[in-house]
């Protein structure tokens, strides 16, 4: 409670109030998923005056499956990278999940829910494994997920023979179902991501989650379970890599063996440009699933431009550093030091 210079006694408690309604605000304001959102909504207004076929209802039809896909994917490379990794296994299993619902069902969709269960059972033991070597062993990310996917895609090959086959209809069906005129991928991909959002930024265990990630040894240090929660992050990031290769299995109708292939890079770009911290800890979900769909409709700009493939790469590419370079670079230090120059070239030539 704040004093009255006036004489008049301590002033109400609704200034304490308003401070930090206000200071809750700003924090709002200027959270993570403020940035990306806004680079989204500019991206559509952009599109609408520039390309305006990428927002035709047939466009917008056939990006948004794919989009959500993709965000599902984001939140899982996110708890990953919030533990300080990064999951280059997402390929891997993402690929053996389209092989094993196409190729054991075989056509035949009473088969489809036993298929569906082995392969979140798989992700889950793939999942628990690399989380296992991570957090108990010591071994590093990169070399665990590089591995594993290596693994994955030696099961994708023994399993498919790299043939493709078709999508059961009872999964096509499901994957391209719409409630309220929204596909239902979308509205599977809002659920989870708002889930997660909600477990990580609402609960404890969530907010242990990302005080593990910010520092192990600090962590360690006042008794949190690190290693459970590193082992976690893993496995639930191989059931979120499962449920993405389910759904695209579904609106894809004839899903390559390496459907997973094209998903690594942007999803590592989506956490990079929803703000997650390559270090670990600070990190956002829900941003990471909005970049999902800023990317997914700057694809899409650029394939109704008639742009190839490679420079769709380029372009993609060009945004993870974009990313990288806002979030990771201490910009008030740059800011400091360039204006510490500018006083010091000024003086000099004032005394010259």
């Amino acid at each position: 409670m704040t004093q009255n210079t006036s004489g008049n006694g301590p002033l109400p408690a609704a200034t304490d109030d308003a401070t930090e309604d206000q200071s809750w605000l700003r924090r709002r304001i200027s959270g993570p998923a403020t940035a990306i959102l806004a680079a989204t909504v500019l991206l559509f207004v952009a599109s609408a005056i520039l390309q305006p076929e990428s927002l035709r209802g047939s466009s917008l039809a056939g990006m948004l499956p794919f989009a959500a896909v993709l965000a599902i994917v984001a939140v899982g490379q996110t708890l990953v990278i919030q533990q300080g990794g990064i999951d280059l296994s997402v390929p891997g299993f993402m690929s053996l999940t389209v092989v094993i619902v196409t190729h054991y069902p075989a056509g035949d969709s009473g088969k489809l829910p036993v298929a569906v269960l082995g392969a979140f059972v798989i992700a889950a033991l793939g999942g628990l494994a690399s989380g296992l070597l991570v957090s108990r062993v010591g071994v590093t990310s990169i070399v665990v997920t590089l591995g594993m996917n290596a693994l994955l895609y030696g099961a994708v090959l023994g399993i498919s023979g790299g043939i493709p086959r078709s999508t059961t209809q009872a999964l096509r069906d499901i994957a391209t179902a719409k409630a309220v005129g929204v596909p239902m991928t979308v509205v599977l991909a809002v659920i989870i991501t708002a889930i997660v959002g909600f477990c990580i930024k609402r609960t404890v265990v969530g907010r242990r989650f990302e005080a593990i990630g910010s520092s192990n040894q600090a962590a360690r240090a006042i008794g949190l379970p690190v290693r459970r929660h590193q082992l976690a992050a893993y496995v639930a990031a191989a059931l979120l890599y499962c449920t993405a290769g389910v759904l695209l299995a579904g609106v894809v109708s004839a899903p390559s063996a390496f459907q997973g292939d094209t998903y690594l890079l942007p999803s590592v770009a989506a956490v990079v440009l929803g703000g997650t911290s390559l270090l670990g800890g600070r990190g956002s979900v829900v941003a990471s699933a909005v970049a999902a769909l800023f990317l997914s409709q700057l694809a899409q700009v650029l394939l109704t431009s008639g742009v190839n493939s490679a420079v769709r790469n380029l372009v993609e590419a060009f945004a993870l550093a974009v990313g990288v370079a806002i979030y990771s670079v201490d910009w008030n230090r740059v800011l400091s030091t360039l204006n510490v120059r500018e006083r010091s070239a000024a003086g000099a030539s004032t005394g010259a």
